[in-house]
């Protein structure tokens, strides 16, 4: 992790860390290790009967953390304590433990502990929805950890600021999101539509590497994405705003996206896009009737609701049949077309069906160019 004047080669390793605290997610509990996340022979804890391990050597080392939590979940069983409540939980058990001095290394020389992190206190007490949802984490805190444990309220907010704005989801293999964590080195890198390096995961460890060319190494320079790039410009900069509360000026947002909203030509000789709000098809002339018009528009309402329901589940037969609706309406360039096909790939992926996976992979490869 060393900062130097040398060419740093796209693909190159720049930053990897465990976590500061992280939380496995509830639906995974049972088919995943608490500890390192994997899935396989698990056995579960003799005291709470909530979590799983591998074995002795990840029930151990997660013991720090649990022994605290673990008569805790014991106690408000067969309830099952929220995720973000968790995590939470989880931060103040470590901060109770001398975890305020932790020290994450994003350099040879430069570190952040738990408070250097940005809580955006001032935003979030305007934030009226989050102010909602930390209302009701404290009632479940409380119920949890009890009174002793908890910090004040100011101290418990400024926790929850820092988890919103800095927490990573921790992806496996097939990009799922199965957990949670603060990787306190990894939260000073900015954010950018048009990321120079990426965040991946091995287990909780999580591994940045370049995705371009750079002339050297300079953290202030480094930028990842936080949300989904296959959104649209006005979906990306919503999603920044409401969740992390500033606007993105970088150059794919001030860039126009014709394409992210275009139809397909009616007529199937041509593969032009086609801006919806004009009458024809600029290429070749082909009009756009009232009847195609009135079909991009139900197809793309169609397909907007079922990418919704499948944000956490992707399914392949839904996938197809979006696909099949969008064919000869919208065009291959439109972002929903595109956010279909990745999802359809992944649900291919989670099912095995290889041959499906790869056409989709193929049909993918344009959207992300």
């Amino acid at each position: 992790m060393s900062d130097n004047l040398v060419t740093v080669k796209k693909g190159t390793t720049i930053f990897t860390s465990k976590p500061f605290a992280y939380v496995l997610t509830s639906k995974y509990n049972t088919v995943r290790c608490d500890n390192c996340l994997t899935s396989g022979k698990l056995s579960k804890c003799s005291g709470c009967q909530y979590v799983y391990y591998c074995d002795h050597n990840c029930q151990r080392e997660s013991w720090p953390i649990h022994k605290t939590e673990c008569t805790n979940l014991k106690k408000i069983s067969p309830k099952v304590i929220p995720d973000a409540a968790r995590l939470m939980a989880r931060v103040i058990i470590k901060l109770n433990q001398g975890g305020a001095d932790e020290i994450g290394y994003y350099s040879e020389t430069n570190f952040r502990k738990f408070k250097d992190l940005m809580s955006h206190y001032s935003d979030i007490k305007k934030d009226i929805k989050r102010m909602e949802h930390f209302t009701s984490l404290c009632g479940v805190l409380l119920e949890f950890l009890g009174e002793t444990l908890i910090p004040n309220t100011a101290e418990l907010m400024g926790i929850y600021g820092r988890i919103c704005i800095n927490s990573f989801n921790i992806l496996d293999l097939n990009m799922n999101s199965i957990g949670v964590g603060i990787y306190l080195g990894a939260s000073v890198m900015d954010h950018s539509c048009k990321p120079n390096a990426v965040a991946v995961f091995e287990g909780t460890t999580i591994i940045v590497r370049t995705l371009v060319d750079l002339p050297f190494l300079d953290w202030s320079q480094i930028r990842i994405s936080y949300v989904d790039l296959l959104n649209s410009n006005k979906d990306r900069q919503g999603e920044l705003h409401h969740s992390y509360y500033f606007c993105c000026n970088c150059e794919k947002c001030k860039q126009a996206e014709p394409m992210a909203e275009a139809a397909a030509c009616p007529n199937s000789s041509c593969d032009f896009p086609c801006l919806i709000e004009n009458d024809k098809c600029e290429k070749c002339g082909t009009k756009l009737s009232e009847n195609f018009i009135r079909s991009f528009y139900e197809v793309k309402d169609f397909t907007t609701h079922h990418l919704e329901t499948m944000k956490t589940m992707a399914y392949l037969d839904v996938s197809k049949i979006c696909l099949k609706k969008q064919k000869g309406i919208l065009h291959s360039f439109n972002i929903q077309h595109i956010r279909t096909l990745d999802t359809a790939f992944i649900a291919a992926v989670n099912l095995e069906c290889w041959e499906d996976a790869e056409l989709y992979s193929k049909e993918l490869v344009p959207g992300y160019l």
